[in-house]
């Protein structure tokens, strides 16, 4: 079996990695390593986030830097600050034995003036995000023209976040005859421009295939209505009742409303994105590392340089528009080791991101039904008894025991064990037993042209919906709300055009009572949702669009004028036209 020894470390940082207990390198660092330490080159390593690709790079790294000489000869660049300090952190413990090595942070929400004196005592290696590195290169705090090694880790999470021009700006700074070692979990577009632009042939290594999933990871589906989404998480998480997870949604007001409603619920959770202070975010991970939170409710770019060894289960509330996404929230579980599992919440109407999701991970995603009241009560039962069974009788309750069993000394062992899971079980099934059945949709086939309507535009009924984008809909989610609330499964409602304030949509003549009755006594955020019939429109007037087909709307075609009611009310101000 390869340890670490067979690498080609020296033994001041053998001796930090066996301090902390690990034996055998993970593939990635069996892989880097060696190169690393044997060449002078340019590399680009692909790997799962929690494959160990900090100590692939950083010791390499603090074996190549001349810690007798203070100008800075190692620049890593993370997304995060979260990330950020985790790395400094963590090479800083592998050069526990190594006399002189100074590790310097840099990042935004501290102090600029105490992080630039610290590299001006002399900082062999800085460790930075983007934005801060840049400040301090405006600021001419920082000197990076001498540096041997550039570090680029999770750089495909730097691009997604927007970091492409800084990433650049940066590195035009650096010599040119450096080492540039970029690590990171899939391999997009802008990710291999960057490694065109600023690498010279540069050495691959991939673990597993590119932008595969990690493989400790099984993954999972389920399909419901827009309405049940939140109903059908309330659910996957009773059935789980060890869970210990991370719960995504596409936006900050979504990801509050989510962690507020389970809190409401009595769940132990809470949000984690960008409108938090700093000092709010460093609590809540320092409470979710803790597990005093079991379920962090997260935006994307908030969850970034998440590093908990022990999720169990990642689920998406909501997908993101760009697939490679999924392979970033999968990799926060499965890690160390450990078996994990990524739920995916979807509406039918996004079932060709699952077939998107499956083709970038290389892995089938299992379809499942959402449990049901007997489902999650089972759970909970085998749950109670393991507590039971694995719980050790503490000193105080061996003295107290005596007197519980005076109180009890008319009921039998049976009884006994019948009370007690009625008192831990009854809510759960009450809840339930109250509760329909969430039913799993039928998946669609999408091989053919969904966008065709069923309906033809002579027939067509046009609604009028008084939500739009400043709301945070889009034509996807707005469909999803619509027919959840409906209870359609179908291509019932097509043809979806969202406004910033407001919205249409359209159906056949059979849905129109249904549609019209559906929405008199909706109220999303304590706002009337009002839905009316608009007039029917001359496609000869209407102007051709080039819009890309969105759920089933015109595309290269006559598009109908969305702005004419069927009331004959004056309007006032500019007509606008909106184009998609």
């Amino acid at each position: 079996m390869l340890t670490f020894k067979d690498l080609g470390l020296e033994s001041n940082l053998i001796q930090a990695v066996e301090d902390l207990g690990f034996q055998t390198p993970t593939d990635v660092q069996k892989e880097s390593i060696p190169v690393l330490l044997k060449n002078e080159t340019d590399l680009v390593a692909l790997a799962q986030t929690g494959t160990g690709k900090t100590a692939a790079f950083g010791m390499p790294l603090l074996q190549k830097i001349d810690s007798n000489s203070k100008h800075t000869q190692g620049l890593i660049l993370s997304p995060t600050r979260e990330l950020c300090i985790q790395i400094t952190k963590e090479i800083q413990t592998y050069a526990k034995y190594i006399p002189n090595v100074n590790i310097v942070a840099v990042y935004g929400g501290a102090n600029i003036q105490d992080q630039s004196k610290k590299i001006k005592k002399g900082a062999q290696i800085i460790v930075a995000t983007p934005g801060r590195m840049q400040d301090m290169q405006r600021r001419r705090m920082v000197d990076i023209k001498k540096i041997d090694y550039c570090i680029l880790d999770e750089a495909d999470e730097m691009l997604n976040m927007g970091f492409y021009e800084d990433i650049t700006a940066i590195l035009s700074e650096a010599p040119k005859e450096k080492n540039t070692w970029l690590f990171s979990a899939t391999m997009p577009s802008a990710v291999a421009k960057i490694a065109k632009k600023f690498m010279n042939s540069p050495k691959e290594i991939t673990i597993g295939s590119k932008n595969a999933g990690a493989k400790n990871v099984s993954h999972e589906c389920y399909t419901v209505s827009g309405r049940q989404r939140f109903e059908a998480l309330k659910r996957l998480v009773d059935a789980h009742p060890t869970i210990f997870g991370c719960i995504f949604c596409r936006t900050k007001r979504d990801t509050q409303k989510v962690a507020e409603n389970l809190i409401e619920s009595g769940y132990n959770a809470a949000a984690l994105h960008g409108d938090l202070s700093q000092n709010q975010r460093d609590t809540v991970m320092n409470s979710f590392r803790k597990k005093q939170i079991q379920l962090l409710v997260a935006t994307d770019v908030a969850a970034r340089g998440i590093d908990v060894d022990n999720i169990t289960h990642v689920i998406n509330y909501q997908l993101s528009d760009e697939s490679e996404v999924y392979t970033h929230r999968s990799g926060r579980t499965g890690r160390a080791g450990n078996k994990g599992v990524s739920i995916i919440i979807v509406t039918q109407s996004e079932h060709r991101k699952i077939r998107s999701i499956e083709k970038l991970i290389q892995s089938k995603i299992t379809h499942k039904t959402i449990p049901d009241a007997d489902e999650i009560c089972n759970a909970q039962l085998f749950h109670l008894a393991k507590k039971l069974r694995d719980v050790n009788p503490s000193d105080s309750a061996e003295k107290l025991f005596s007197a519980f069993i005076n109180e009890l000394d008319n009921l039998s062992k049976e009884d006994v064990l019948k009370r007690l899971v009625t008192i831990e079980l009854d809510r759960f099934h009450n809840y339930y037993s109250g509760k329909s059945k969430i039913l799993d949709t039928p998946k669609k086939d999408f091989s053919n042209n969904d966008s065709k309507s069923r309906v033809s535009k002579k027939d067509e009924v046009r609604y009028h919906i008084n939500i739009g984008e400043r709301d945070n809909y889009d034509w996807r989610s707005l469909k999803d709300l619509v027919k959840g609330t409906l209870g359609f499964t179908g291509d019932e409602i097509f043809h979806v055009d969202v406004m910033k304030n407001f919205s249409f949509f359209s159906s056949g003549p059979e849905e129109k009572e249904k549609v019209l009755d559906g929405f008199k006594f909706l109220n999303i955020d304590n706002r009337d949702i009002e839905v009316s019939i608009t007039e029917k429109f001359n496609p000869k007037k209407a102007k051709k669009s080039k819009s890309r087909n969105r759920g089933g709307s015109y595309s290269g075609r006559s598009r109908p004028n969305p702005f004419k009611f069927s009331n004959n009310k004056k309007k006032s101000g500019k007509k606008r036209n909106k184009k998609f």
